[in-house]
């Protein structure tokens, strides 16, 4: 595989994940968390640098590449963590606890909940979650942006 290879298939490998977010979210009905929705940025960027790198010879591109898959692949890790119950995730979208506080706080606690949680696992393939898989082929994704690097 020579480097415009290893730029093509990175690049549309995070495109096939933002599509498959998309139609699991579209077609499937299931809609995102707020994690899930952060493990998306990184690869709307490493698209945007994909295509950049394919027309401009940049090793520095590649490797901002790399990072964005590598970025998307350690939230997904962070995401399947907090869905496993491994460490807490944000209390913005997660179960807190609900000792020591009053009836109206928990009241408000409640009201002000997302609709989808980040510590539960919407979908999961093999018994790994969506999140896990992004980690695991975002992870295999910074191998392609690395192999084009090389090829530089």
């Amino acid at each position: 595989m020579n480097r415009t290879q290893a730029i093509a298939a990175a690049s549309f490998g995070s495109l096939a994940l933002l599509l498959g977010a998309f139609a699991f979210q579209h077609l499937g009905g299931l809609p995102p968390c707020k994690m899930c929705i952060w493990q998306r940025y990184p690869h709307v960027i490493a698209v945007g640098i994909g295509l950049i790198a394919l027309r401009l010879r940049s090793d520095l591109l590649i490797l901002l590449g790399a990072l964005a898959a590598f970025a998307t692949g350690a939230i997904g890790v962070y995401h399947a963590g907090v869905e496993q119950g491994w460490w807490q995730g944000p209390t913005s979208c997660s179960a807190g606890p609900v000792g020591g506080i009053s009836a109206d706080e928990l009241l408000d606690q409640i009201l002000s909940a997302p609709l989808v949680r980040c510590d539960e696992i919407a979908w999961q393939f093999a018994g790994i979650s969506m999140a896990g898989w992004n980690a695991l082929i975002s992870f295999s994704l910074v191998a392609f942006w690395l192999m084009a690097f090389k090829r530089a």
